[in-house]
């Protein structure tokens, strides 16, 4: 919804009653609310602020302030400059009912700062460009981009994109600094209404990336940024099922070459492949480290010596590294039994150390630097947590439940050690299990409000995710799509059998697509849950699908089906889609989150649902449903006001599960 000011007043009306309903609900828990929001924000460092990443003559980074809710953008003259306060988002956010920042970008000559912000929660981002020498922004501004954002080589060329009028984000505009945004030339435009566009950058600085696809199928146009008038080149043309990402060395063995992430020639768990630069169609694709079954690569940079991969085995994520010049490689080590690890690319092709992030659901977020040559490595930053956190105080574990098809479901655990492991203690199950979007086993400081309290928090790795490799992925959508939910209930019953709870004690959570999970679990299983948590849930997946003008609808067939042409799509879609599966049973006590401005999961899917669940109900668990009147599918937007739905929430969970009364 662009304008939340043009929504009917007898649906305002209805909404805002659910929103009184849910209220009254939770009205006698005011103070546990206060108390939860405290303890959360007392885990929070206030003044906390990232590593500052080099580039040339300065380094960048953000901060917040003691009290703020969003990021100051700042950098600092290498080698032990002052700190500039490029953008204070607490400032640009005075006065709005909802603010969010996209990644900032820097122009290449440190002279101009490009950003953007969404002030509806709706994902319409409005550009502008700040003059970092005197502090004023540039007299324009661009509405209705995405915030993806990237500069030319020459600091007068900014690269955007726009949405159309079905919110894809399907258009890449130039603009030219000085020129009126009227005049912006579209550089490339998206034909397939199933596809959408974003926008990236090889880490040598050499080309822009042009990024196209759906869930299945991808294309990348490569953009010469040292040329301000270039035109888009294909990469490789696009093949249904065929993935590709691009990066690029400018002298790999000698020659300009394209290094490629993909699934080409039956590579299910993707291999990287090299192409000349100047040929770089698929017929002159060689393979560099060819594809092994079960070692899925999730992401590769390349620096000038060494190349660099992110990739999964066995459920638990590994970095890996190459010597460009011999192709030796070798893999940087962690020892506890379930983590979570990202890679930050920087802004440097030849650094001499690599930065990644490790944490464990025990373990604090901590920041490394990695020398690849001398293959040693320096913490730059552990994660605070001001109130107190003595990880010995609790355990994780990485269990396996036995699915329907004789599949092993991986499940992470988190509880304090002195939680009483006899069936007695609560448990909060999540879940997700779609695009292949994998749950990291990483550090979260809210969830400690539960399992302080004698909870043990559980993550389902069910289908539908790539934990186990890309065929975890495939088994878990289309017409294989129920085996996430029976993942899921598998789950909740091995953690029943292994006495770590009791179904009168399991509160199930999962957000968007992991609230359609929600919706079918509810439907499937509601002896085996005392509570259920839905946000944003995607749960009106039938009539989702078959309305093509919605924004989401065409890129989201190749994950569900297309049911407006097939069959059997339709039939599978309907088995399952919630709002058309709530039956006369007793349901679990729910709490559903909605976001009027979701773009992603229009408001009316939760409160459908709901109102059919209360209809059918042959229970007394109560039913609630609360949507955010000034947000969209993420939410609160600062880091404070989200607090509070967080506490909700555990609220829902602890009296769901019989903590509180």
């Amino acid at each position: 919804m662009r304008d939340p000011a043009l929504l009917p007043a007898d649906i305002r009306t209805y909404l805002e009653a659910e929103n009184s309903y849910s209220a009254h609900y939770f009205a006698a828990y005011g103070e546990l609310k206060e108390r939860l929001i405290t303890e959360m924000r007392g885990r929070i460092k206030e003044d906390d602020a990232n590593v500052p990443s080099p580039d040339g003559a300065f380094a960048y980074y953000s901060r917040h302030r003691t009290g703020g809710q969003h990021p100051l953008i700042c950098r600092k003259a290498l080698p032990d400059g002052a700190e500039e306060i490029l953008l204070d988002g607490d400032r640009e956010a005075e006065g709005k009912a909802y603010f969010r920042l996209a990644p900032a970008r820097h122009s290449r000559d440190h002279a101009r700062l490009a950003y953007a912000a969404d002030e509806a929660g709706s994902e319409l981002f409005t550009l502008r460009v700040r003059d970092l020498a005197t502090g004023a922004n540039l007299p324009f501004s661009i509405a209705d981009t995405t915030g993806d954002l990237l500069w030319g080589g020459d600091a007068e060329t900014l690269y955007y994109i726009r949405r159309d009028e079905e919110h894809r984000p399907s258009m890449v505009f130039r603009h030219r600094i000085g020129t009126p945004p009227e005049s912006d030339e579209l550089i490339y435009q998206e034909p397939d209404k199933g596809f959408f566009v974003s926008l990236g950058e090889t880490q040598s600085g050499t080309f822009g990336l042009i990024a196209c696809g759906d869930h299945e199928t991808s294309e990348v146009h490569l953009l010469d940024l040292a040329d301000p008038s270039a035109t888009p080149r294909l990469v490789a043309a696009r093949t249904v099922g065929l993935r590709y990402d691009v990066e690029h060395h400018p002298d790999l063995g000698g020659a300009d070459t394209l290094i490629l992430l993909t699934n080409a020639d039956g590579a299910e768990d993707f291999k990287l492949v090299t192409a000349p630069t100047a040929a770089p169609q698929k017929a002159n694709w060689r393979d560099l480290v060819p594809h092994r079954a079960g070692r899925m690569i999730l992401s590769h940079t390349a620096y000038r010596h060494f190349l660099v991969r992110l990739e999964r085995e066995d459920g638990l994520p590994r970095v890996t590294l190459r010597a460009l010049a011999s192709g030796e490689e070798h893999a940087i080590a962690f020892a506890e039994e379930a983590y979570g690890l990202g890679l930050n690319g920087g802004y440097e092709f030849d650094p001499k150390s690599l930065r990644f992030t490790y944490s464990s659901m025990t373990t604090p977020a901590e920041e490394w630097d990695y020398d690849m040559a001398a293959r040693t490595r320096a913490l730059l930053k552990r994660q605070e947590v001001p109130s107190g956190h003595d990880p010995a105080a609790y355990v994780t574990r990485r269990l396996f439940a036995t699915a329907a098809d004789g599949e092993q479901v991986p499940i992470s655990l988190l509880y304090r050690a002195d939680t009483p492991l006899d069936g007695s203690a609560p448990c909060l199950l999540y879940g997700y299990g779609a695009y292949g979007m994998s749950m990291p086993a990483s550090f979260s400081t809210t969830r400690l409000s539960l399992v302080d309290r004698g909870f043990v928090y559980a993550i389902a790795h069910v289908r539908g995710g790539t934990e186990k490799g890309w065929h975890w992925y495939t088994d878990g959508k289309l017409a294989k799509k129920t085996n996430t939910f029976t993942d899921f209930i598998a789950a909740a019953e091995h953690l029943v059998q292994a006495r770590l709870t009791r179904p009168e004690k399991i509160v199930a959570q999962g957000g968007s697509a992991g609230g359609m999970l929600m919706g079918a679990i509810a439907n499937m299983r509601p002896d085996l849950f005392a509570g259920i948590v839905a946000e944003v849930p995607f749960v009106d997946v039938l009539a989702t699908m078959l309305d093509d003008t919605l924004p989401l609808t065409p890129p989201e067939w190749p994950e569900w089906g297309n049911p407006i042409i097939d069959p059997d799509a339709f039939r599978t879609i309907l088995g399952y889609s919630p709002v058309d599966n709530v039956t006369a049973q007793a349901y679990p006590a729910l709490f559903a989150l909605a976001g009027l401005t979701d773009p992603r999961v229009t408001y009316w899917e939760p409160a459908k649902w709901i109102a059919r669940l209360r209809a059918a109900n042959t229970g007394t668990a109560p039913i609630l449903l609360k949507t955010n009147m000034e947000a969209g599918h993420g939410g609160a937007a600062g880091r404070f006001d989200r607090l509070e739905e967080v506490a909700l929430v555990y609220i829902f969970a602890l009296k769901t599960a019989g903590v509180i009364a």
